[in-house]
């Protein structure tokens, strides 16, 4: 099976027959001519086809065959020359008018380096548009027209935390390129976690969705915005019944920022831990897995201002069940910022409240970035203090500390050694490794031969030795 992104989303609805819904033969010409019609002439005029495009350099001829950092490992960048060439590469997507002032939502992965952007409503008009807010880490973006002062259609936001499996939910989009068109469904799943953006929730339909509906909207039968249509899950690169939206409620807060500076700023807990198995929930007294069992709290976080300990199982935020990680981090994102949180938790065999002022993760310590240089095992690496809206920024785990490597240089000597971007440096030559001034230090007094210890994941590896 694979997830797709389709660079355009269909959307969703299976209407039961009249007969099945009342269990009895229909009785009305009312129910024989049961319609969705209403709600599409409602919201069909507020989903438009995005137009996106952008020129791509690539190289022809034998220094193609070397791109791989195999070769460069041994050949470095003395490699063969080849010819520069250009071409033009062109997306089709969906987006949602969501301000009567021209602001249109959309999947990030439409628009991803787009050069040009044209957005085209259902009557047939086109207008530039100009990247308001891309947000890779939630696969959405903000695009904003100018319609010269005219009131634009726009779609209401509904309540995707309302959604029940089982209702009926209408999708809007351009498949394939062949025009808009509405499908229906109902609601499969919810809170499904592929791994398509950083916050893995979404909403699961049987509708059908196929290449050229990402972006799309996914409506209640109140003709308000639930989701936008995002993936599916393929083999063949049709639907076969298993479409994703992004929920109405991370949408919102990318919708306000754009209106608003322009930065996504989302609240920061400073928990993080593992999900409750059976194992875990036998032994913990819990009636059965559920929660998150918390491991570290960064302190001087909200978290550890509201008296959250290691140990403790959060079980809900707001109100809302939390079953893995993964629904923890979706229902801090979508949190008001600056505001409480309640959070119940479970310690010590009883259940408990707490509550959490959510506020933007810190820029402490500094930064500080660098890029190294000279023989060191690092030369070539861009690398940073890791730091709470760092962490957010990158989608890692935000009570992390120390120096991350935020870049390489194509054939630097760090890069040839094997450190990645994203790999934590721990140690040098044994010596524990705290901040980007440190490591310099370090890395100016220690003598050769380096060995470079990093932290990739939940593994901790060593590089070859570099000799002087």
């Amino acid at each position: 099976m694979k997830c797709l992104l389709l660079g355009a989303c269909a959307l969703f609805l299976t209407v039961l027959p009249v007969a099945a819904q009342t269990n009895a033969v229909p009785t009305s010409r009312e129910f024989i001519h049961l319609s969705f019609a209403p709600v599409v002439k409602k919201v069909a005029p507020a989903v438009v086809n995005v137009f996106s495009r952008r020129v791509v350099r690539t190289t022809e001829g034998p220094a193609a065959l070397f791109n791989d950092p195999l070769f460069r490992r041994f050949f470095g960048n003395r490699l063969p020359s080849g010819v520069p060439r250009q071409r033009v590469e062109n997306s089709l997507g969906s987006g949602v008018i969501l301000d009567p002032a021209g602001f249109v939502v959309t999947n990030h992965h439409v628009i991803k380096d787009a050069q040009e952007v044209l957005v085209v409503l259902a009557d047939r008009r086109e207008f530039e548009a100009k990247i308001q807010l891309d947000d890779e880490r939630a696969d959405l973006a903000v695009l904003k027209i100018d319609a010269h002062g005219e009131k634009l259609p726009a779609l209401t936001l509904g309540d995707s935390d309302a959604l029940e499996v089982g209702d009926l939910v209408l999708a809007i989009g351009d498949p394939f390129g062949v025009g808009q068109t509405v499908t229906s469904g109902i609601v499969s799943g919810l809170a499904r976690t592929i791994g398509i953006n950083d916050f893995r929730s979404f909403i699961q339909t049987d509708a059908a969705i196929n290449p050229g509906n990402s972006g799309g909207a996914l409506v209640d039968l109140d003709g308000r915005l639930v989701g936008i249509n995002t993936a599916i899950f393929s083999q063949s690169g049709g639907s076969i019944g298993i479409g994703f939206a992004i929920p109405a409620g991370l949408v919102r807060g990318v919708l306000l920022a754009a209106k608003s500076n322009g930065k996504v700023r989302r609240p920061w807990l400073g928990a993080s831990g593992q999900a409750v198995t059976a194992d875990l929930a036998r032994s913990l007294g819990l009636s059965r897995p559920q929660g998150v069992l918390i491991n570290a709290v960064a302190p001087g976080s909200p978290a550890a201002e509201a008296g959250v300990k290691m140990g403790d199982v959060v079980l809900e935020v707001d109100g809302h069940a939390i079953d893995d990680p993964d629904s923890l981090r979706f229902r801090i994102a979508v949190a008001p910022l600056d505001a409480p949180a309640r959070l119940a938790l479970w310690r010590a065999g009883g259940r408990r409240e707490v509550t959490a002022k959510l506020e933007a993760p810190p820029e402490q310590p500094p930064r500080d970035p660098a890029r190294l240089s000279g023989h060191t095992p690092l030369s070539g690496a861009a690398v940073a203090n890791l730091n709470p809206a760092l962490a957010e920024e990158l989608g890692i785990d935000s009570t992390q500390r120390g120096v991350i490597v935020t870049a390489l240089a194509e054939g630097g000597i760090a890069e040839q050694l094997g450190i990645e971007p994203g790999d934590i440096v721990v140690s040098l030559n044994r010596q524990p490794v705290e901040s980007v001034a440190q490591l310099r230090q370090l890395l100016a007094g220690a003598p050769p031969p380096w060995v470079v210890t990093v932290k990739r994941g939940d593994k901790l590896l060593n590089t070859p030795p570099l000799r002087g």
